[in-house]
């Protein structure tokens, strides 16, 4: 057994989220609600378990921070950009707006962050960010997006721009 070495796979370079298209995302983005989730998810690199779960009262926009409950029930800060706050900020303030475009507008007392676009205004589930997603890369000709990718984005580009592995391994939530 000792002579026998191990098989070498090789594993294809996984492909990330360029800036150009994050772009192309955001400009066709038809509502406020998913322009804050592509800026949210792309600025944090959360998972799209933890976006779902997050509800308005976990977001600091002060700290630029919000908190997120990942696998195991383990509770972390991330953190997120300029871009994103700007836009959960109209988002969320669409919702007590009542404005004429009820697609931009909330006006329900559901606590989650993210919800459905049509009233009753249920949290919105796991598949239904994922469906969104590729909606907007679809009308896009973008191939192979999903939330997942959002968040190896984030990471590579964290690493690329000089954070020790280690930060990386934090924000991410992995122990």
């Amino acid at each position: 057994m000792r002579r026998i070495h191990k098989i070498k796979t090789k594993q294809p370079v996984k492909e990330i989220i360029s800036d150009e298209m994050i772009e192309r995302l955001r400009d066709n983005c038809r509502c406020s609600r998913d322009l804050a989730m592509i800026d949210l998810l792309y600025s944090t690199g959360i998972r799209v378990g933890e976006l779902v779960g997050l509800n308005i009262s976990d977001i600091d926009f002060e700290e630029r921070e919000c908190v997120v409950y990942g696998k195991g029930d383990k509770e972390r800060r991330v953190y997120f950009d300029a871009k994103a706050k700007v836009h959960l900020k109209e988002y969320i303030d669409a919702r007590t707006d009542n404005l004429q475009n009820y697609r931009n507008s909330r006006t329900d007392t559901n606590p989650a962050l993210f919800v459905t676009l049509d009233s009753p205004y249920e949290r919105l589930k796991i598949s239904g960010v994922e469906i969104r997603v590729r909606e907007l890369g679809r009308k896009l000709n973008i191939e192979k997006i999903h939330p997942h990718k959002f968040r190896r984005t984030m990471a590579t580009r964290a690493i690329d721009k000089g954070m020790p592995i280690e930060q990386v391994q934090k924000i991410l939530g992995h122990s």
